[in-house]
């Protein structure tokens, strides 16, 4: 099963051997069901859509409202579809909440990079640079030769290059969750996870790893 969220940033807590450990803190759900799809149906696939967030209504399209509105729910901020091996058990207008995880258990975090912009060499590939001694020039950060001699004569595809750097899709894999706070809809996960503070994430359960450690 897969939850949206929000990151809400990173502390430290102590585990339950009494280590004391950096983790983050997601904000995870309440999700609202806004479509429901089976295989029996005219879609042909197991599958539930999920909202989560608010959208102020001035902000929001009319298709948009008119869809959050068959399930009784503002416009939300973020959509997502739900692949399901089975038959969804959830009607249009539930909501998921946090409790669908344990502590212990592992999972995966989906999640957009933070964009640093356009970089060089050293920061976006982390080369080395040139010497900075024996007569060199303004060669410190650049990456020397790119391309070969008379054969081939050209630069091959996929060189490393300065560029846009960051601002991706990122799957970090195989993260504990220390604590489950369904009051708040928080959970607390070791270690980071991807994007800024306030970047959505998706949290599921790890498809690499068993449930519970």
């Amino acid at each position: 099963m897969e939850l949206l969220g929000k990151k809400i940033g990173m502390t430290h807590v102590f585990d339950a051997k009494g280590n004391f450990v950096a983790v983050t803190v997601v904000e995870l759900g309440p999700c609202v069901v806004l479509q429901k799809k089976t295989a029996q149906s005219r879609d042909k696939y197991n599958a539930i859509q999920i909202g989560f967030g608010k959208r102020k209504v001035s902000r929001a399209t009319k298709p948009l409202i008119g869809h959050c509105k068959k399930a009784n729910v503002a416009p939300v901020a973020v959509i997502k579809e739900v692949r399901l091996p089975t038959e969804p058990t959830w009607n249009v207008g539930d909501k998921i909440t946090c409790a669908q995880f344990k502590p212990g258990e592992f999972v995966d975090v989906i999640g957009i990079t933070k964009g640093r912009g356009f970089q060089g060499v050293v920061r976006r590939h982390k080369f080395a640079g040139g010497p900075a001694s024996h007569g060199q020039k303004g060669w410190f950060r650049r990456p020397g030769a790119i391309g070969e001699r008379l054969f081939p004569g050209r630069v091959f595809r996929g060189q490393r290059m300065p560029g846009h750097m960051g601002h991706v899709r990122v799957t970090t894999q195989n993260l504990r969750i220390l604590q489950v706070r369904e009051a708040d809809n928080v959970v607390v996960i070791e270690g980071a996870v991807p994007g800024p503070k306030g970047g959505v994430v998706v949290v599921r359960h790890a498809k690499k790893k068993g449930k519970v450690a």
